[in-house]
């Protein structure tokens, strides 16, 4: 038996004191209508209402239990409303995870953007490079910046795609031995990324295998090791691109083959998405359309 809906029925019976007016208002019969409230007070164990050819009567228990039903049936039209105003309306909190290295460059800029033109969604933003699990952690969004097809076990927008680039201090260049093809790579302190799915397997043209003396989990920390002339990094585009452009590194195998790297907004699958994620999301696809 479907207690609510025999509560509900119960409460128009109630209401409109005729099992035909009922059964008019609902489009059923009156026949399913006073089996329902039969299943009901056999439930219960009581009976509700007294039946006659003309009208119905609530015994004690019935008035009793129509103050109560009316009660549960407010609270659930007020759970019912909550959901609908948070799927309708923009406003409330996002938690989201996001790579640190793109949480400091990119997404902060999207994010400062996003936050002026919705002033009502309150951001918890998570900065780390760690592969967590979104639900577990009750994150309602997740960026991934991946060269591999992503978890199956989330819906993936893909935003916007980077580049990696082999990089070097110019002084370390002139120090070491020259570099021409992705086998050179074998002679010289590469660093490794410790959250890189390859490992130590560079994927330049068919895999390189490399090693070096810096193993580091996170990409801004290797950017500042290399800047220094410590050694070689493979590393995305919106980690080391203001360095090249200030000539603090050099870009080296320019023409070498290196996969994309595409950037994912990741978030639990769920039958109702909420509005203000779905906003979000719409409003990281154009900003990166923008930008690109």
């Amino acid at each position: 038996m479907d207690k609510l809906r025999a509560m509900q029925l119960f409460v128009k019976l109630a209401d409109l004191g005729s099992f035909t007016r009922v059964a008019e208002q609902v489009n059923a019969s009156k026949s399913m209508i006073s089996k329902e409230i039969s299943r009901l007070e056999s439930e219960l164990g009581t009976r509700l209402l007294h039946r006659s050819t003309r009208n119905v009567q609530l015994t004690h228990a019935g008035e009793g239990y129509l103050q109560r039903a009316r009660e549960i049936l407010a609270k659930v039209d007020d759970a019912d409303n909550f959901v609908t105003d948070l799927q309708q309306n923009i406003r409330g909190k996002l938690k989201i995870n996001a790579p640190m290295a793109l949480g400091l460059t990119d997404l902060s800029m999207l994010f400062a953007d996003f936050m002026h033109s919705h002033p009502d969604i309150e951001l918890d933003i998570h900065l780390g490079d760690e592969n967590i699990d979104l639900v577990e952690q009750g994150f309602d969004l997740g960026f991934r910046a991946s060269s591999t097809p992503i978890d199956v076990n989330y819906v993936g927008k893909a935003l916007t795609q980077f580049t990696y680039k082999v990089c070097a201090a110019p002084h370390y260049l002139a120090q070491h031995a020259a570099i021409s093809t992705s086998q050179d790579l074998k002679d010289h302190n590469c660093f490794v990324y410790s959250y890189f799915q390859h490992k130590n397997i560079w994927p330049i043209e068919d895999g390189i295998a490399v090693k070096g003396r810096l193993r580091v989990n996170n990409t801004q920390f290797m950017m500042a090791s290399i800047q220094k002339g410590l050694g070689i990094g493979f590393i995305p585009d919106f980690v080391c691109q203001s360095a090249i452009d200030k000539g603090d590194v050099v870009e080296i195998l320019t023409d070498a083959t290196k996969p994309k790297l595409t950037l994912y907004a990741l978030y639990p699958a769920r039958h109702f998405v909420p509005a203000k994620l779905i906003t979000c999301i719409n409003y990281l696809e154009h900003w990166f359309e923008k930008k690109s």
